[in-house]
């Protein structure tokens, strides 16, 4: 049966998009640099070239900017932390991969990071447990092949889920020391101590 084409976006749609990625790219910069509280619309604006205006035809206020901000990145993170895993052989290699994928992604978008993980109190930021719905599909994959390789003792016998969670937490703790303070190591030796550490935690014991 012949694959169905995707309807065509009509110029409007096209034109809404490019200007809702504009002023989100805008956002991210202002937000990253002045954080929620101090930053304004006009700032956005400005940045992204547009009239304020104009920014108000694609949000109703500086909270929907911010919180758009967070979720397209968050919704892109989730993706490529996906296609990573599903890529990767052995469970070992697929936290390998789930590691790699974050702070690979960090280094290249700072500015999303920073916002996620350093704004002060007072800010919208998405609540804890919005943020780790976009977690819960990779941490579900890596809890998956956990489970494999305990059944088949790979791994030591701890329970699967909780581990997966515990790789993404400690994950999500080395990469906020890293743009909390001015690190003394590279990003790949922090990938490198991380994966290490867990591959001798997770290693089964000696029978």
């Amino acid at each position: 049966m012949p694959e169905l084409a995707k309807p065509t976006k009509s110029k409007k749609q096209v034109v809404s998009e490019f200007r809702q990625s504009e002023i989100i790219t805008a956002a991210r910069k202002v937000f990253a640099e002045k954080g929620y509280i101090a930053a304004t619309v006009d700032e956005i604006a400005a940045v992204a070239a547009l009239a304020k205006g104009t920014i108000y035809l694609y949000f109703e206020s500086k909270e929907q900017i911010y919180n758009a901000v967070l979720a397209n990145d968050l919704e892109t993170l989730r993706r490529l932390t996906i296609e990573k895993i599903a890529a990767a052989g052995t469970a070992l290699e697929k936290i390998s991969a789930y590691i790699n994928a974050r702070f690979e992604y960090c280094e290249q978008r700072r500015d999303f990071f920073r916002i996620m993980y350093i704004e002060p109190s007072g800010s919208p930021v998405l609540s804890k447990a919005k943020a780790r719905e976009w977690l819960r599909e990779p941490v579900h994959m890596l809890t998956v092949a956990i489970e494999n390789a305990i059944s088949t003792n790979q791994m030591r016998h701890w329970p699967a889920e909780i581990l997966a969670w515990t790789v993404a937490d400690l994950t999500t703790g080395a990469l906020q020391r890293r743009l909390a303070t001015t690190p003394t190591t590279t990003v790949r030796e922090d990938i490198d101590f991380l994966i290490d550490f867990l591959y001798v935690a997770l290693r089964p014991s000696a029978s």
